[in-house]
């Protein structure tokens, strides 16, 4: 199975999208607790409790060098681990979002130009290092994201970071030393 890439200009009183398999969307932090209730996991330890408290919320903004443009990047995580999705642009890294396992997160103000797009998934991420300390996979999206904005539109890409039927993004395995962390 392949991802889905998709790309459509949003253009002034219509909404269309542009989607490339692998996507984010902000939505409700994963694992929210209502006040004064106790998860398993604090029940379980505090060792549990406190790696817990450590996992960054869904859509958290790790790293930001593009803000300030008009495009979109939704990501879908439909897999059962947390991932972190990054831009880089040449050879410089411009963004990173934490997207939790089954939960969508955007960006809504990516720069124009064109990026390639890496993701990782794992357990146990370690903000210090960037990086999952546990059954970590990376990979690379084969095609760039190219953003442009007009008068007339703006450039709204969705990425799916799980496999999906009739999907048209392919990935590719690579080195964790050469993820951009």
């Amino acid at each position: 199975m392949k991802s889905i890439i998709e790309g459509t200009p949003l253009r002034t009183g219509v909404v269309a999208a542009v989607a490339l398999a692998g996507g984010l969307l902000t939505a409700s932090p994963a694992g929210a607790v209502v006040a004064g209730e106790r998860t398993a996991a604090s029940a379980v330890s505090p060792a549990a409790d406190s790696a817990a408290a450590a996992r960054p919320r869904n859509g958290k903004i790790l790293y930001d060098r593009v803000s300030g443009g008009q495009g979109t990047l939704k990501i879908k995580n439909g897999t059962s681990r947390d991932g972190v999705v990054t831009l880089v642009k040449g050879r410089t890294k411009a963004i990173s979002i934490y997207v939790r396992a089954r939960s969508s997160a955007s960006v809504r103000d990516v720069r124009d130009g064109t990026y390639r797009v890496y993701f990782t998934t794992g357990s146990r991420f370690r903000t210090s290092k960037g990086r999952f300390s546990q059954s970590a996979v990376y990979q690379r999206f084969n095609d760039r994201l190219k953003f442009t904005t007009t008068a007339t539109s703006r450039s709204v890409w969705t990425l799916t970071l799980n496999p999906i039927r009739g999907g048209n993004a392919r990935t590719t395995s690579i080195n964790p030393k050469d993820f951009p962390a």
